[in-house]
């Protein structure tokens, strides 16, 4: 199965990260082609809600990094959606990344199942982006395969030691 893992965090060697790099290493060492793109760093720029992509068979007329996470997504069988949240919500670039997605809207998917994994100093805090993500995968017709939820992450490097890492690489080893 071909996974793709959007990391949406700008912090590299972050929590999320280490969450989306437990996640591969697990998929990986079951025969998965993984690829984890690291979008929080990339220059993926909102929608202009031009709708051009309508007209042009999905092509977005922005350029810039959204193209190289596209070409990937047009063969992903499998995204997972690795966020910490900023204010009640996945970050603002994996926010970006997501609209994007719009362009594909006129000729649809490849990716059939997704997996949300959510990180976050507060406890109560993964609500709307839980809920969001069920809309948004309902919408499309993505089968979930799991949600993870993980609070507590005070500092850089906390989830390294966070008892509920383990159900990461359990939830990749379920594939």
């Amino acid at each position: 199965m071909k996974i793709t893992i959007l990391n949406g965090s700008p912090r590299m060697g972050g929590n999320t990260e280490i969450m989306a790099d437990a996640f591969m290493e697990e998929a990986v060492k079951k025969g998965h082609d993984v690829v984890k793109l690291n979008v929080g760093q990339m220059d993926v720029i909102g929608c202009m809600a031009c709708e051009s992509c309508f007209a042009n068979d999905g092509q977005c007329v922005i350029e810039d990094d959204m193209t190289e996470v596209m070409e990937r997504l047009d063969e992903t069988d499998l995204v997972v959606l690795a966020s910490p949240i900023y204010w009640f919500d996945i970050t603002a670039q994996l926010k970006s990344v997501i609209d994007r997605l719009y362009a594909r809207a006129i000729k649809g998917f490849h990716i059939k199942e997704s997996i949300l994994l959510l990180d976050a100093m507060s406890d109560d805090v993964f609500t709307a982006a839980t809920a969001w993500y069920k809309d948004m995968t309902d919408y499309v017709h993505w089968t979930d395969r799991g949600i993870i939820t993980i609070p507590g992450m005070e500092t850089k490097g906390t989830m390294a030691d966070h008892p509920k890492l383990e159900e990461v690489p359990n939830l990749a080893a379920s594939l």
